[in-house]
């Protein structure tokens, strides 16, 4: 009885304690308010450039270069190919198809094309595509002795230490020299190897016939040959009606094992970001991100300064610096890539005669999209995990590890509001101090009950608060400090009631302090 009746005293004053829980929640809320609108400004980023007309156009494309079979009864197309033939058969056939649309078709003339396919009638082919090979040297492996009769070529897995430069067949054009790579070019990593840049390299031409002599010739001269260990098909689109790029590479493998491993990539970025009034409100996102990096890394130095090697030891202060790290890198490659664009998109376009390598852009376009998505999802593992979080789910755990469930403020906080909001409409009454004081009383006994007392000690505890209660108002009243009043019979015997309830709890403390110390000097 002597633990039930502390639940309705206190050693700090009620007005401070409610003043101090009122300030940590509100801040809790403001901070709660401010990276919540950080969360959706970063949302924004991420999904704002997604385009539902990327899949559309992506699928289109795929459908048509990778499921288109070979005219007639044989059913070879990209993702079937298994052999040279079979590769000779697709380039003389659904690339070709595929890459040249000249007329209608009701096989009427297109009108001006400007020496430009438009494939679906929708999108631009830009440039000339490209056909890359690369090549490892005779002689990369070792034959054992026992075969060396069968056998005297032996091509290794590819390498750039294996790799052959050397130039071969006609040793006429450039698909018969070797290219050296670009420097800024990214390699490629397939499933049997890691290719770089360069090779042997040829551009087709803006006729379909030319382009299928070209092939022919190509194939009737082995240009595919046993040190053949992977071919790229590279070429880019652009449809107007949607702003966007497809970006494809289509490529095939040549193992040591034999036949033939087929892979493909079809990127449909925007390019061009900033058009439409919507563009213009995603670039007003980035801006507001950027503002919300420089407070963050402002506040971060703060709590650096103010506790120097001690930040280091916190976990969420680690997840902070992390986070401002990723979003450093986004602003990083979303400015290079920005910068790449516009210093390279003009030059692309301009050379219709040539390859345009808008691959290169959509690897850093790809590389942003990348480091953004990681940014948005430790941003949330920051949401749930805050530090003023877990502060509160610390208390709450702690009270539940004594058997008790937790009181939480922040919920009576929006209730409150809630309440006030309704009578300053009102749309409800405007609560009395008698109100006040039972609803004060039904919330205590309900807290009570939760924590495990018992219907007997609970009604002792709320006779001694309503002695307390009748005791301040007479002697301790605001109104009436130095009147003399006697003291009846019944107020003498509840005031001696209520003086034998402190000395029970006075007790109780003093036995409870006794067995900690006991307890303290055996450790010892």
């Amino acid at each position: 009885m002597a633990e039930a009746s502390r639940w309705h005293l206190g050693g700090t004053p009620k007005h401070k304690l409610r003043y101090r829980e009122d300030v940590e929640i509100r801040t809790t809320l403001q901070e709660l308010l401010l990276y919540s609108i950080f969360l959706i400004n970063l949302c924004i980023l991420t999904f704002g450039m997604v385009n539902p007309h990327m899949y559309y156009l992506n699928k289109v494309m795929s459908s048509l270069f990778l499921d288109t079979s070979v005219a007639g009864e044989e059913r070879t197309n990209f993702k079937s190919i298994r052999s040279v033939t079979d590769f000779w058969k697709f380039m003389e056939g659904p690339l070709l198809d595929g890459l040249y649309w000249d007329s209608w078709y009701n096989k009427e003339k297109l009108y001006d094309l400007k020496n430009s396919s438009r494939i679906y009638y929708e999108n631009i082919l830009l440039g000339l595509p490209r056909v890359r090979q690369l090549k490892v040297r005779n002689g990369t492996c070792v034959v054992h002795s026992f075969f060396r009769s069968l056998m005297d070529e032996c091509y290794d897995k590819y390498t750039s230490k294996n790799e052959d430069m050397a130039d071969f067949g006609l040793k006429q054009d450039t698909e018969w020299k070797y290219s050296s790579p670009g420097m800024k070019s990214p390699w490629h990593w397939g499933f049997v190897g890691v290719y770089q840049n360069g090779g042997y390299i040829f551009t087709l031409s803006k006729s379909k016939s030319e382009t299928l002599n070209k092939f022919i010739n190509l194939r009737m001269n082995s240009w595919i040959t046993r040190g053949t260990r992977v071919i790229f098909i590279d070429f880019s689109v652009y449809n107007a009606n949607v702003n966007l790029f497809c970006i494809i590479r289509l490529v095939a493998e040549f193992p040591a094992t034999g036949g033939i491993l087929t892979s493909w990539q079809f990127y449909s970025v925007k390019l061009l970001r900033y058009v439409s009034f919507y563009d213009y409100f995603i670039a007003s996102c980035e801006i507001i991100f950027c503002i919300f990096i420089i407070v963050f890394t402002i506040q971060e130095i703060k709590k650096l300064k103010e506790f120097k090697f001690a930040y280091f030891k916190s976990i969420w202060n680690w997840l902070e610096l992390l986070l401002l790290v990723l979003c450093f890198s986004t602003v990083f490659f979303s400015s290079y890539s920005n910068m790449q664009i516009y210093r390279m998109l003009g030059q692309l376009l301009r050379n219709t005669e040539k390859y345009s390598d808008f691959y290169f852009l959509a690897y850093w376009h790809i590389y942003y999209n990348n480091i953004i998505a990681i940014t948005i999802f430790f941003a949330w593992i920051k949401n749930m995990f805050l530090a003023i979080i877990n502060d509160t789910y610390s208390e709450v755990k702690a009270d539940y590890s004594i058997g008790r469930r937790p009181d939480f403020q922040l919920g009576k906080m929006i209730k409150k509001s809630y309440n006030n909001a309704l009578q300053k409409l009102k749309l409800k009454k405007p609560e009395t101090d008698e109100d006040k004081k039972r609803t004060e009383n039904k919330d205590l006994v309900e807290k009570a009950r939760r924590e495990g007392f018992d219907e007997k000690e609970i009604q002792s505890a709320e006779q001694m608060k309503k002695w307390k209660e009748r005791l301040e108002k007479k002697y301790y009243s605001t109104e009436i400090q130095d009147d003399y009043q006697t003291v009846t019979q019944q107020e003498f015997r509840d005031l001696f009631l209520y003086a034998v309830e402190l000395e029970k709890e006075l007790h109780y403390v003093s036995l409870k302090l006794n067995r900690v110390m006991r307890k303290v000097s055996a450790l010892q």
